[in-house]
């Protein structure tokens, strides 16, 4: 994720792609082409995973052209595993993989089987133009780029906060201020280890991921006319 910190304002520079955000996309493309699904998946999405004994029932179900619910009488093929499974950080393309967009990657199969995940992740990337001359940078203005270890356990407001408090104790002319305020994010999403594992502020869990955070400075594109 990025995001923009001016004047202490927050401009988000990108928004996640995950099952659940590309739901409807990845359903689609199941639909047109159920091949793909090798017998094994269904595109139909449910609150839960149905049981044999819900044959003949009704349920609620969601499909590539609905945003709300609604209700189906279960068919035998419904028992197949749903294209996307699970919620949040545990969801799930064919119960393989949490991303939807990559590059490389075209042999990744579902375990023990010949589907092929590939068609269902798009390389085509999320573009958005900031246009730096538009505006008079200061020496505070950043662009923060990090991965899910951060923003899993931080809001975009908790690093913009932490960050516009801590640049000005910073000596300005110091050129590693701005990696000091990225290893200080990561401190605080990492937190410190106490009898009931790492914890950061508010007693809240620290990040198990990987956190890898970039702070970088826009006053330079203020020469750049």
């Amino acid at each position: 994720r990025a995001i923009i910190i001016r004047n202490g304002e927050v401009i988000p520079m990108s928004s996640e792609f995950t099952p659940e955000t590309e739901r409807q996309r990845l359903q689609y493309l199941a639909y047109m082409q159920p091949h793909l699904l090798g017998n094994e998946f269904t595109h139909l999405e449910f609150p839960r995973r149905v049981q044999r004994k819900e044959v003949g029932k009704r349920m609620l179900y969601r499909d590539f052209n609905m945003t709300g619910w609604a209700y189906k009488t279960i068919e035998e093929d419904d028992l197949k595993f749903p294209l996307i499974y699970g919620e949040g950080k545990k969801a799930r393309v064919m119960a393989t993989i949490g991303v939807t967009r990559g590059l490389g990657d075209h042999d990744l199969k579902v375990h023990d089987s010949n589907i092929y995940i590939k068609p269902f992740l798009s390389s085509s990337p999320e573009v958005r133009v900031y246009d730096l001359l538009q505006y008079e940078h200061g020496p505070d203005d950043v662009l923060i780029l990090a991965t899910d270890g951060l923003w899993d356990v931080l809001l975009n407001e908790e690093v913009a906060e932490a960050v516009t408090n801590f640049l000005p104790n910073c000596d300005p002319d110091d050129p590693h201020r701005y990696t000091l305020a990225a290893q200080d994010l990561v401190m605080r999403a990492r937190g410190v280890l106490k009898d009931r594992g790492w914890r950061i502020s508010n007693d809240r869990l620290g990040s198990g991921d990987d956190i890898s955070v970039y702070v970088i400075p826009l006053i330079h594109g203020n020469k750049q006319s």
